[in-house]
């Protein structure tokens, strides 16, 4: 008997289902929605096993390429990611549904009533590296905001993906749900990217996750608006009147518990006025944890040894255990920094002057601003969002984690009893 012979459905044709689901999904009621992702989640633990086994030969083949550790890192799945992928889901049931808000209603002296009833997006199309656990957080989000999700994830993740989704669409079909509404690109080529990019008629937004170069690549290429999240150049900024204690473990769990992510530390300020207190006892701490330190002249002066920073150092995402320092003047000289070297993603300072503080976040640009605490913060659950399915580094749609409402929009609605803008002549 003859092979029967399985093409790969194209992206286009993917994308048009896709966009078919979301216009089912835009309808669909919030309790029904609730019991599929709570579902998804079950499927997602029910299956543990399988995606343990997939992320396992993902992982295998990651390290014979020699990728880096700190991709390896967020490619690694084990228990514990797979229960919090699945508790992710469970937070996004709890929520309330965005979908049919009304706000803003208001009597126009026409008679007219006017408000905004927030809608889906329609289409999101996610492209993202390495992180298999984006195929459930982001399946999930779109999901409760109404939204069908296109996903093409790397080829690093690519089997761990495969499982993962398998999970999901047991959910949806046990729901009756149409299963596009989650749809993985089954394929690495990566020309499935370049056609992705142009199916504006069919996908309504692009998010893309991942490094700096894959970041730039969507952006320069795609026809559909993209979210943008170049990188993460975190700064803590040891503030003169700060708590010195709170500082060290701040700085600890920012650079060092997780270094491969994006709201990781990556650069030290430190007031000249605590310098000499404050960075011996740093390094001592950062010398346990093999963080190398690199530092201006005024660092070395009190660190003698550690290599010299450049400005490259500064403007570096390390995503590693490397870190920059740099000893300032004044307030105002560690914010002019950050404006310099920063990315607009996350930004901390100790300090226990209030003043100081609301200055602080009023003036640095960034998504995220904290004071007196960890930069680690800096994520949607975290924030109160669930599980985020990314993070904007720019202001057009949305600053910052991005949850619900991020995936939906407003339109206007009015309702009237047969007024008319002009006289009608009968």
């Amino acid at each position: 008997m003859p092979e029967t012979i399985t093409e790969t459905p194209s992206v286009q044709s993917l994308a048009a289902e896709c966009e078919a689901a979301a216009r089912e999904l835009s309808t669909l009621a919030t309790e029904k929605k609730n019991r599929v992702l709570r579902q998804m989640a079950d499927a997602l633990e029910a299956e543990e096993e399988a995606i343990l086994a997939a992320n396992g030969e993902d992982v295998s083949a990651a390290r014979e390429e020699g990728i880096s550790d700190a991709l390896i890192d967020r490619l690694v799945l084990n228990p514990e990611r797979i229960e919090k992928m699945a508790n992710a889901l469970r937070d996004v049931a709890s929520f309330s549904d965005p979908v049919g808000e009304m706000s803003g209603t208001t009597k126009r002296p026409s008679g007219i009533e006017v408000g905004r009833m927030r809608i889906p997006l329609g289409v999101i199309g996610m492209i993202y590296e390495a992180r298999p656990n984006v195929t459930a957080d982001a399946a999930g989000l779109c999901f409760k905001a109404g939204n069908a999700v296109l996903l093409r994830g790397g080829s690093n993740a690519f089997n761990s993906n495969q499982v993962i989704a398998a999970a999901l669409h047991e959910a949806l079909e046990a729901e009756g749900v149409n299963p596009a509404a989650v749809t993985l690109i089954p394929t690495t080529d990566r020309d499935a990217v370049q056609e992705m990019l142009t199916l504006n008629q069919h996908i309504d937004l692009i998010i893309p996750r991942g490094g700096e170069g894959l970041i730039r690549f969507v952006d320069e290429t795609s026809r559909i608006p993209v979210i943008k999240h170049y990188k993460g150049v975190c700064h803590l900024y040891v503030d003169e009147d700060a708590d010195l204690e709170i500082a060290e473990d701040l700085l600890l769990d920012g650079k060092v518990s997780r270094p491969s992510v994006c709201n990781a530390l990556e650069t030290l300020l430190v007031h000249e006025d605590v310098a000499e207190d404050f960075l011996p006892r740093a390094k001592a701490l950062l010398d346990e944890a093999d963080v190398e330190l690199r530092g201006d002249a005024r660092t070395r002066d009190v660190l003698p040894g550690i290599t010299e920073a450049t400005g490259d150092d500064y403007a570096a995402e390390y995503l590693d255990l490397t870190l920059a320092v740099r000893v300032v003047d004044s307030d105002d000289q560690a914010m002019d920094h950050i404006t310099e070297y920063g990315s607009n993603h996350t930004e901390v300072i100790v300090t226990d002057t209030l003043p100081t503080a609301r200055r602080f976040v009023r003036s640095v640009d960034a998504s995220v601003v904290l004071v007196n605490a960890s930069s680690r913060f800096s994520d949607g659950g975290e924030l109160g969002l669930g599980a985020e399915i990314g993070i904007s580094t720019t202001k057009l749609h949305a600053y910052g984690p991005m949850g619900l409402d991020a995936l939906t929009t407003e339109k206007f609605v009015v309702y009237g009893e047969g007024e008319t803008r002009h006289p009608v002549e009968k």
